[in-house]
């Protein structure tokens, strides 16, 4: 049945007996799936049913009539409109349990595959956590005012949020200022999102670096009131017109050094404001200190680090090993990942520039002898490039995971076509209260 169908909108009552991938409750109806926004396993619900389509049905909570013991006061007033955080209602201890089951569930039925043992999960802390993100912007008309915040559970509309508890104190206690400063300007129709990043400082309170995407040129008045803006709160401001390549500072003139830092390895990472960098810092630093626990670099050793980005982990693995190679896809990430090596005195990593999910046959970095190989592919995972990999003259590989089907789908081509053992597996908790998955697993022969 088409999702436009007619449906009845009339309440019903359902039994809550799963999750979904997206944290969403699973019932019957008739025989058919209803997935139920706002339920959590174990309940008893009252639900309206808000789609339908051929093998499952769509609806939201209208009233919990017996309550999961795992059911929590949500601490954001925007909770069920804001699709930033699905998960609020469910207790930290069990949305990390929910998690690793995710994990091992797409193991198994994607994969056909199990871990020999299955990692403590690695948690940080549950707010004020993410330190890089993207709002949307949006002039409604028939409200007469400008709305900054992430999108609502309905994509097409902007969730109308004054603070958001996820995102580091200095930017998520300030998105209502952000909407008022926006509803002055002349342009305010020609914002449709803000980006921002943040960066270590020595003081520790962290450097806010946001741009401004607009349509059209912003008039002087609106320039002038970005600036403003900037030096009250102590951001760096950067316009965009147009592509990446358009990306220019507006204060400081002269733009601002950011830079994340990695004391246990003695690292200072420089990046620029559209840089990918883990949205996590407490969660990247565990993450790191996991990934060099397994991968386990040693003097002798050459690393292969693929989809590198930065040296996120190609730097920290360069402090242990004898030499790494760190290929990435994005040549400007791949120029300030050997900019970043000279600045920290490394020089046993080497950086290439590769398509990798292109054919590979004449890159001069793979028919290399690697010891061990690092991934950290997107959430498409690593489907082309590992059949073009030499993997027999590999003793160990590590998997760092945004996405458990991706992950599932290539640990079975690694166990059953290419002789791996899959010794390990485990989520890390990147972006608490969200149903995002992120994990780690170790391949052996």
């Amino acid at each position: 049945m088409p999702r436009g169908s007619k449906f009845s909108r009339d309440p019903f009552e359902a039994t809550i007996d799963g999750l979904t991938h997206d944290g969403r409750g699973v019932a019957r109806r008739e025989g058919k799936a209803v997935f139920v926004r706002g339920a959590l396993p174990g309940e008893r619900v009252m639900a309206q049913q808000t789609a339908r389509h051929r093998h499952y049905d769509e609806a939201s909570t209208v009233d919990v009539l017996e309550a999961s013991a795992d059911r929590v006061t949500p601490a954001c007033a925007h909770f069920g409109i804001c699709s930033g955080c699905v998960l609020q209602h469910l207790d930290a201890a069990r949305q990390i349990e929910v998690k690793q089951n995710v994990l091992l569930e797409n193991l198994e039925r994607i994969g056909h595959v199990s871990p020999q043992r299955v990692l403590e999960p690695l948690v940080d802390a549950p707010w004020g956590y993410r330190r890089k993100g993207r709002f949307s912007v949006r002039y409604v008309e028939k409200k007469g005012r400008t709305l900054v915040g992430f999108r609502e559970e309905d994509p097409r509309f902007v969730a109308d949020i004054r603070h958001c508890h996820t995102v580091v104190p200095q930017i998520g206690t300030r998105v209502g200022a952000f909407a008022e400063m926006i509803e002055t300007l002349d342009g305010k129709r020609e914002i449709p999102q803000i980006e921002f990043i943040v960066g270590d400082t020595d003081d520790g309170e962290g450097q806010v670096a946001l741009v401004f995407r607009h349509l059209k040129p912003l008039s002087e008045h609106d320039l002038g009131v970005l600036v403003a803006f900037a030096k009250e709160h102590g951001f760096a401001i950067s316009l965009q017109p147009g592509g990446i390549d358009s990306v220019r500072p507006l204060w400081p003139e002269d733009g601002v050094a950011l830079e994340f830092r990695m004391d246990p390895y003695g690292l200072r990472i420089a990046f620029q404001p559209l840089d990918f960098i883990q949205v996590n810092a407490g969660m990247n630093a565990r993450m790191i200190a996991r990934t060099l626990e397994l991968l386990d670099p040693q003097p002798g050793q050459r690393i292969l680090d693929l989809f590198c980005g930065l040296g996120n982990f190609t730097l920290p693995i360069a402090r242990q090993a004898g030499e790494v190679v760190g290929v990435e896809g994005d040549a400007g990430l791949v120029a300030r990942a050997r900019a970043n090596a000279e600045r920290n005195g490394i020089a046993n990593a080497r950086f290439y520039t590769a398509d990798l999910a292109s054919p590979l046959a004449y890159e001069p970095w793979l028919g290399e002898r690697y010891d061990a190989l690092l991934l950290d592919p997107p959430r498409s995972g690593a489907e082309a490039l590992l059949p073009q990999l030499q993997l027999k003259k590999l003793d160990r590989i590590v998997y760092v995971s945004c996405h458990p089907g991706s992950l599932a789908r290539d640990a079975g081509f690694l166990v059953r076509e290419r002789g791996f053992r899959l010794r390990a597996a485990g989520v890390m908790d990147m972006f608490p209260h969200t149903a995002h998955v992120e994990s780690i697993a170790l391949f052996e022969r």
